[in-house]
C-alpha cells in the first residue's frame, strides 16, 4: 500500500495545515472558550465526523460534483453561511451562564457535537480541498485508489483530533478563567458572534 515515507510526509503536511488559522480551528477555539474544554472536544469530534463524510465523498468521486457544478457549490455554500449567521445570532443573544461552576450549556453536548458536523459538512471547500490534496499521496500502482483515499483521510482525521483537541484544551482553560465574570461572558459571546458572522461572510465570498 502507501509507503511509510509517504505517510510520514502526509502526516507532517496534515499537521501544518491543521495548525494554520482557518474556520474550523477558530470555531473550536471560540466554542471551547465559551463553553469549556469538554465542549471544544465534542465540537472537534463533530468536525472530524464531517471530515469522514468528506473523505468518503472524495473516495467515491462525489466531491467532483461540487468542483464542477456551480449550482451545487452555491447551494451548499449558502446553507453553510446561513448556519453560521444563525450561530452568530445565538451567540449575541446568549445570557451569561451561572457562576456557581455549573454551566447551563453542559446539557447541550449533543448539540455541540452536531454543530461541529454541520459546520464542516456545509463547507464545500473541504471536499474540494480533499479532492486536490489527498490524491497527491496516492498512486494506482499501490492498489485501490478508494482505499488509499480512506487511509489518508483517516490519518488526516487523527491529526485533526490531536491538533484541535489541544486547541480545545488550552482555549477551555483560558475560557474558564475569563468566564468567572458576567461582563466578560457577555464580551466573549459578542466576540463569538462576530467570529461566526465573519466566517459566514468568508464562506459566501469563496469561489470554486
Amino acid at each position: 500500500m502507501i509507503p511509510i515515507d509517504a505517510l510520514m510526509t502526509f502526516f507532517i503536511a496534515a499537521a501544518l495545515l491543521s495548525l494554520a488559522p482557518g474556520p474550523d480551528n477558530v470555531f473550536v477555539l471560540t466554542q471551547s472558550a465559551l463553553y469549556g474544554r469538554a465542549s471544544g472536544v465534542l465540537v472537534t469530534l463533530g468536525l472530524c465526523t464531517g471530515l469522514l463524510a468528506h473523505t468518503t465523498a472524495v473516495a467515491l468521486g462525489i466531491a467532483v460534483i461540487f468542483q464542477t457544478s456551480a449550482v451545487a457549490f452555491t447551494v451548499l455554500k449558502l446553507v453553510g453561511a446561513s448556519y453560521l449567521l444563525y450561530l452568530a445570532w445565538l451567540a449575541v443573544r446568549a445570557v451569561p451562564a451561572p457562576l456557581n461552576g455549573v454551566s447551563s450549556t453542559t446539557r447541550s453536548f449533543g448539540a455541540l457535537y452536531r454543530r461541529g458536523i454541520y459546520m464542516n459538512i456545509s463547507n464545500p471547500k473541504v471536499s474540494i480541498f480533499f479532492l486536490a490534496f489527498l490524491p497527491q499521496f496516492a498512486s494506482p500502482e499501490r492498489g485501490s485508489i478508494a482505499i488509499q483515499m480512506m487511509i489518508l483521510g483517516a490519518i488526516f482525521i487523527c491529526v485533526t483530533l490531536l491538533v484541535f483537541g489541544t486547541i480545545a484544551m488550552l482555549a477551555g482553560i483560558l475560557g474558564e478563567r475569563l468566564s468567572r465574570s458576567n461582563t466578560t461572558q457577555r464580551y466573549l459571546n459578542r466576540i463569538a458572534g462576530v467570529v461566526f458572522a465573519a466566517l459566514a461572510m468568508k464562506l459566501l465570498t469563496t469561489q470554486q
